[in-house]
């Protein structure tokens, strides 16, 4: 579905703890793990060809400040950040998720 507030595209959801950032506990709102390289360079990629990326997480907003600051050093520049999906959304990579083929409950890879 086209986003008429984003040119007429959609956007990816990214979740932040265990998919961008190393996740080994909470330890508070104030702390991020280490960058996961693979995500970090597509995520570059995909902001680099204009793709509108969002994180999303299930973190508080007394955790946004950290996120954008570490938005800032991998990324260049902060991403909106969200925890609510919604139609725009084309895409969501989540280290929690468990695909299912649409319109019919079946789990892809069952």
């Amino acid at each position: 579905m086209k986003d008429p507030r984003n040119n007429g595209g959609g956007w990816i959801g990214v979740d932040f703890d265990g998919t961008i950032a190393e996740h080994h506990g909470y330890k508070g709102h104030d702390h991020v793990g280490e960058p996961i390289t693979p995500m970090i360079n597509r995520i570059k990629k995909w902001l680099s060809e204009g793709k509108d990326v969002r994180i999303f997480t299930a973190r508080d907003s007394k955790s946004f400040p950290v996120i954008r600051r570490f938005c800032m050093e991998n990324f260049g520049k902060t991403l909106k950040i969200t925890n609510k999906k919604d139609r725009f959304m084309t895409e969501l990579y989540d280290d929690r998720a468990v695909q299912v083929e649409h319109n019919t409950g079946r789990i892809v890879g069952d």
